[in-house]
């Protein structure tokens, strides 16, 4: 996982936030199958069309991925116009199967929900969109609903709508941990926009942003995604003012302890060398920030695998720089 290395969260912070959100927010479709009955004959041709709605997109990922490993020059090779003409027909046929069975229940919300979900992924979002607000509409209790649509706002850069649209979903279903580490994720990001919809503070949204993904790891504590993101969340802290050295240094080791404590939880749960090094890493630069290079030092040599290199070095030169700078007393 690259974003082992780089801190997913804080380099969003820099870049394209609407983009990049869709990597980070869950879909969830909240389709009923396992609710309803099996003899329910919407819920039962629904899953027929969603499974070849799946095989759909995996078949045309193929098609992708073999068209890529072609060589330019081979003579066999299928013209980009042909293979999209290809992917438009194939995916075409899943749209009308879609629009066909809404025809037959124009008010069965989760159905709108799961063909929102396949619009999103063929990157519809207009088409999306309408889908979700007739589902919210016609089942305004649908809390996947109402989570779909907070991730679909905050992808278009309508904040101010994403934020209510996944506190419906959470007062609808407390106990669903994504749409609490979505509003966390989305609060997180949109830091300013927080503050205008929350009417507070920096620190208070925060506040709420890890709040939010405390209590979405409370309710699933054994994923490793949500002990990471949540992690990741400490590099974006920014520290108030202080009028004293001393005083920045104190604050910058009690976040520091904070961040090392949410890192370990999450080495706690990950399941692959990759990531445990990756975690290592993250501790490496903790302790350094805390003004511990030697400590720093001990973390960085847990890490040997090749994926880490470069930012082992890079990390090993300032771990270097800091104990030549370093007093006595600290090295």
């Amino acid at each position: 996982m690259s974003e082992l290395l780089v801190g997913a969260l804080s380099v969003l912070l820099a870049t394209n936030q609407p983009a990049a959100l869709s990597n980070l927010v869950q879909m969830k479709t909240g389709l009923p199958l396992a609710a309803q009955p099996d003899t329910d004959p919407r819920s039962i041709e629904l899953r027929r069309i969603m499974e070849e709605d799946d095989a759909a997109r995996e078949e045309v990922s193929r098609w992708v991925e073999g068209a890529k490993l072609k060589p330019s020059v081979d003579t066999t090779k299928e013209s980009p116009l042909a293979l999209q003409a290809r992917i438009d027909a194939r995916l075409g046929k899943v749209r009308a199967a879609y629009d066909a069975y809404l025809t037959r229940y124009p008010d069965y919300a989760p159905a709108r929900n799961a063909y929102a979900t396949f619009l999103e992924e063929i990157e519809d979002e207009d088409a999306a969109v309408v889908q979700l607000e007739k589902a919210r509409d016609v089942d305004p209790k649908d809390a996947a609903v109402w989570n779909n649509l907070g991730n679909h706002y905050g992808h278009a850069g309508e904040i101010e709508k994403a934020f209510p649209a996944y506190e419906k979903a959470i007062a609808l279903i407390p106990f669903e941990p994504v749409y609490r580490y979505n509003l966390a994720t989305v609060t997180f990001l949109y830091r300013k926009d927080a503050r205008e919809y929350y009417h507070c503070d920096e620190q208070a949204v925060f506040a709420r942003a890890l709040d939010g993904y405390r209590e979405a790891r409370r309710l699933r504590p054994h994923n490793f995604q949500y002990a990471f993101d949540f992690a990741q969340t400490f590099y974006g802290v920014n520290l108030p003012p202080t009028k004293t050295p001393a005083e920045k240094h104190e604050g910058e080791v009690k976040l520091a302890e904070a961040a090392l404590a949410a890192w370990d939880e999450a080495l706690s749960l990950s399941d692959n060398d990759v990531d445990r090094e990756g975690i290592y890493v993250h501790r490496a630069r903790w302790h350094l920030r805390a003004g511990r290079p030697e400590a720093a030092r001990t973390n960085l040599v847990f890490v040997t695998l090749a994926e880490h290199d470069e930012i082992k070095a890079r990390m090993a030169r300032n771990i270097d720089a800091a104990l030549t700078n370093a007093p006595a007393a600290s090295r």
